[in-house]
């Protein structure tokens, strides 16, 4: 195994930098040889920085086993670990450790030190590059296949025997994250690459991933004397792929040097060169013309001196990076952060639309409003149910996704990219007001410097890990019907992966307490919220100085009642004007009027027959004769949406256990043609939480509904699928449709 190492790290001399830089040029034309292929490398360094446990459930003994393999089966190049280097002792979270780092010469992977995990959000740095070698025969051309990188977590529980913990550790994987490389990126990439592994092993390593090609030998003549013949295409090919790598690192490290304030120290004869008019040169001639004009000197001058500038180059990137490691980090870190709206923008479909005014009432007591008449619109009937508009728009999206053909030139994530058509899809409805003119067009433009403007975005969120404590960011997490405190962990970690430093709460003052009033959780909650707040605050007070307090609620299903509930108690109000961002996931916000969920209303009616559940009877505004002396009436009367900064509600068409237009706060379609008392309380409780999301008390408030349809194809016609089970409970089950929202909207998650 040590035979096999090739340990590179160090620095040349000037002399045999100057002499591998050196372009010999010869006037004499000797017969032309004919010419052997260059064999060519690619090097993939990976540099495996921080180990973060995010959500880990078992203590223990974890570790990370690196391997690298072509895509294409068919190919059989060569792929082997070539180099590790420590940057520093690593932290393995305990005083004693067991094992070093190993490379497996039976399947070419590379395996970390085991390290010990004990507690939630703790940090393990490994600080360690490890890099593999893809060696090209002589006689190929460049790489057509991409590259797979997989990463696998390990994990053996806690035992005292060293021998016995080695034999745990060669068990089978807990948790695999792979990522392909590109066959265009395999000529040179430096990329952040996150891995998460799955919802059962939610962590956060933080790696980054170089790459270039590399020449490994030079080109030699025959020993047949007089033997002539031209360069063929694959040769031309691989020559061109050479000066696209130099280029590509070179730009690259004065981009890296540039964006981390270091100087690389570049020898000068490098920029000097220019590759592109010799490739132009070599390519312009003809095969019988470029024999006379280049001998075989020449040309192997050329690419020899081509091949070495390469790896001087790359031997300065890695010195710079390992003493530069954490800037470069963040540096790249800050891009990929950015990238995340263009890469996953193939699932995410933007669109935007007003709210009318004849929606909206223009106070809180006004309860006048105009419908819009659905008689004289000439369109289908079914044109008028938003939630078959949305899945059939969504289907297509998707039927579209399935023929696309993905040609990247970045890292891409398996856990999307390898099945494409089975992510979510999300539809985002970007909402405008159409009473004023020129507030819609503010709005317009907050919303369009938010979409396309990240470069403030990209300058502070890794930096955010060292951010002082003088502002308080609090994110509070309200599961649903008979839930548990944790539901909302997957979106709770992936609100964590963007701000690392939020204080979180998962809400478990109403835990098998659901069926009562809504009112009495409320309350609790308000409760719970407070005496949170300012354990927090105290904390924070022994230490440094509060300068001010976020706080934000998530909220699944009948939790998003409870969430708004809550802010209606009087002890809440000092905290109103801190209130921020508001992500509700499918919450019935006007109640169970107009379902058309025929199953899930019969067994809504079946309970509160048999259990006289006080909650169900609130949600389908049977807990008073008089509709306007209901729960669900005097809810929406109140004033609980308009403190809040961003109002995101995320729905689905598939979800048949809240109504559709109740998610969205929205009209459903049977309304409009519903003119008795009934209709007419719809409205008015429509028109009253619409005014508090048009209330100038925030200037720049964000209202976004997003639509998520899921894939079901695999699960088939079933009873979860039929009564819409499978999708509401799919929005705790999965995490793809969050990372999606929140990673191309991170500004309303990040607040400093």
């Amino acid at each position: 195994m040590i035979r096999r190492l090739r340990w590179l790290m160090g620095s040349s001399s000037s002399a045999s930098n100057k002499a591998a830089l050196a372009l010999t040029n010869t006037s004499n034309r000797q017969r032309p040889f004919k010419a052997i292929p260059q064999e060519t490398i690619h090097e993939v360094a990976i540099y495996i920085h921080r180990f973060h446990n995010l959500d880990l459930f078992h203590q223990g003994w974890y570790q990370i086993k690196v391997s690298l393999r072509l895509e294409d089966t068919s190919c059989t190049f060569m792929v082997t670990p070539a180099r590790v280097v420590q940057y520093e002792a690593a932290e393995l979270g305990c005083d004693g450790a067991y094992g070093i780092w190993s490379i497996d010469d039976t399947d070419n992977s590379f395996s970390t030190q085991p390290f010990w995990i004990k507690y939630a959000r703790q940090d393990v740095y490994l600080s360690i590059m490890i890099s593999f070698i893809l060696s090209l025969g002589a006689e190929e051309g460049p790489l057509t296949s991409s590259a797979i990188l997989k990463f696998e977590l390990i994990y053996a529980p806690a035992l005292k025997d060293g021998c016995k913990l080695k034999s745990s550790l060669n068990a089978s994987p807990a948790a695999v994250h792979e990522f392909r490389i590109p066959p265009k990126a395999l000529l040179g990439l430096h990329s952040y690459c996150p891995i998460h592994f799955d919802a059962f092993y939610a962590v956060l390593v933080d790696v980054s991933v170089h790459i270039s090609m590399l020449k490994a030998s030079c080109m030699s003549p025959l020993k047949a004397f007089g033997e002539v013949t031209s360069l063929d295409s694959k040769q031309m090919l691989l020559i061109e792929a050479l000066i696209a790598a130099r280029d590509t690192l070179l730009e690259h490290l004065k981009n890296i040097s540039k964006a981390i304030d270091q100087e690389i120290g570049l020898s000068k004869s490098i920029s000097d060169l220019d590759h592109k008019k010799k490739a132009h040169d070599i390519a312009g001639f003809s095969s019988d013309r470029l024999l006379y004009s280049w001998s075989w000197y020449d040309l192997s001058n050329y690419v020899r001196s081509l091949g070495n500038e390469i790896l001087y180059l790359w031997n300065r990137f890695l010195m710079f990076h390992r003493s530069n490691k954490t800037k470069i980090l963040e540096f790249l870190y800050d891009a990929w952060a950015e990238d995340r709206i263009a890469e996953w923008s193939i699932w995410v479909v933007y669109s935007k639309d007003e709210v009318p005014h004849h929606y909206m009432s223009t106070s809180a007591d006004d309860s006048s409003f105009h419908r819009p008449q659905l008689k004289s619109l000439n369109v289908p009937k079914f044109a008028n149910d938003t939630a078959q508009l949305s899945a059939i728009r969504a289907e297509l999206h998707r039927q579209s996704i399935g023929k696309m053909t993905i040609n990247s030139q970045s890292l891409q994530d398996m856990h999307l990219f390898g099945n494409p058509s089975c992510v979510p899809i999300v539809i985002v409805e970007r909402m405008i007001h159409s009473t004023s003119s020129s507030r819609s067009e503010k709005l317009d433009q907050i919303l369009s410097r938010n979409l396309l403007d990240r470069t403030r975005f990209g300058a502070s969120t890794m930096s955010i890990r060292r951010a002082d404590g003088h502002v308080m960011r609090v994110v509070v997490f309200v599961h649903g019907f008979q839930g548990h405190h944790l539901d909302l962990r997957l979106v709770r970690n992936q609100w964590l992966l963007i701000d690392p430093n939020v204080e979180f709460l998962m809400s478990k003052a109403n835990e098998d307490k659901t069926l009562g009033d809504f009112r009495e959780m409320g309350l609790r909650l308000a409760q719970e919220v407070i005496s949170f707040i300012k354990a927090k605050m105290d904390k924070i007070s022994r230490t440094g100085k509060l300068g001010n307090i976020k706080l934000s609620f998530v909220g699944h299903s009948i939790g998003n009642v409870i969430i708004r509930t809550a802010l209606t108690e009087s002890i809440m109000e000092p905290y109103l004007s801190h209130l921020h961002t508001y992500l509700s996931i499918s919450g019935p916000h006007l109640g169970y009027l107009y379902s058309s969920n025929t199953l899930f209303n019969s067994g809504l009616w079946l309970l509160k027959k048999l259990k006289g559940t006080q909650s169900f009877h609130q949600l389908t505004f049977s807990d008073d004769p008089d509709l306007r002396n209901t729960f669900f009436y005097k809810l929406c009367k109140e004033r609980t949406l308009e403190n809040f900064r961003n109002i995101i509600l995320l729905s689905s068409p598939q979800d048949g256990y809240v109504p559709y237009h109740s998610a969205r706060i929205e009209a459903s379609p049977a309304s409009h043609l519903d003119y008795s008392i009934k209709g007419k309380v719809f409205w008015e409780m429509l028109s009253n939480c619409l005014s508090q999301i048009q209330a100038p008390s925030s200037e720049h408030r964000i209202f976004m509904r997003c639509d998520i349809n899921f894939d079901t194809s695999s699960r088939g016609r079933n009873l979860n699928t039929m009564i819409g089970r499978a999708a509401h409970v799919e929005f705790l089950e999965s995490d793809m449709f969050a990372r999606l929202i929140m990673w191309s909207f991170p500004e309303l998650f990040l607040y400093l």
